[in-house]
């Protein structure tokens, strides 16, 4: 077996209830259908917390630009989650509440450049979910508890179902690495043991990847880019 870091549960253990709490306050908001509906089947939607434009409904994942994540209409009622968020000391490119409803399936895919190697990361604390829900990472099941705090590779082949009678709601969290962030990730881990995958990319994987990566518009994406031609 390689060594290559898939995920990490992280020393972290958040409030339930506090979470639950937050949660409750909004769920009868509208939320927005998941933009990737090639990619799964029944009810996936999302609400953004920060934003670029600071609505609820962008919920896109990644940022254009170089314009700052400001807090959506719907932060300000969720203190627990603002307050996990100033906890966490780096730039946030995508912060959003994931709810994948009964019976619902992401199929299996990849997320382009959501490797810690890549120097950008997402952060799952789920909110609500059960023991029937499927999330699998390259070939192995997670099971991700409430109030848990973890970093999934999202390079790697992934997959969730929700086979339970409860819809699931996961606080997702993008971001970007600095000296923070390494001082997390490397207490379990040396930096040599974060590399990407080496999946076979094809041609419209790959540009797509490049579109992505150019609407981005960061030094990262953009030395991810050199990288790639």
């Amino acid at each position: 077996m390689d060594k290559l870091v898939r995920y990490i549960k992280f020393p972290l253990l958040f409030d339930t209830e506090k979470l639950k709490y937050d949660v409750h306050k909004i769920i009868h908001i509208k939320w927005t259908n998941h933009y990737n509906t090639n990619d799964y089947s029944g009810n996936w939607t999302s609400i953004a917390l920060m934003s670029q434009n600071g609505k609820s409904d962008s919920i896109f994942a990644l940022p254009n630009g170089d314009e700052k994540l400001v807090p959506t209409e719907i932060l300000d009622s969720c203190t627990y989650f603002k307050e996990i968020l100033d906890s966490f000391l780096f730039e946030k490119t995508a912060v959003r509440l994931l709810k994948l409803d009964v019976g619902a399936e992401v199929k299996p895919h990849s997320d382009n450049c959501l490797g810690y190697e890549d120097g950008c990361f997402r952060l799952h604390i789920p909110i609500i979910t059960n023991c029937k829900v499927e999330f699998i990472l390259d070939g192995n099941r997670l099971i991700m508890n409430e109030g848990e705090c973890w970093y999934i590779d999202a390079n790697f082949i992934h997959s969730v179902a929700n086979r339970g009678n409860e819809d699931r709601i996961h606080l997702v969290i993008d971001g970007l690495r600095n000296e923070w962030t390494d001082n997390l990730f490397f207490k379990k881990y040396h930096q040599n043991d974060f590399v990407r995958p080496a999946n076979k990319v094809s041609e419209e994987e790959k540009k797509l990847m490049i579109a992505e990566l150019q609407r981005m518009n960061l030094p990262i994406a953009n030395q991810i880019l050199k990288d790639l031609e």
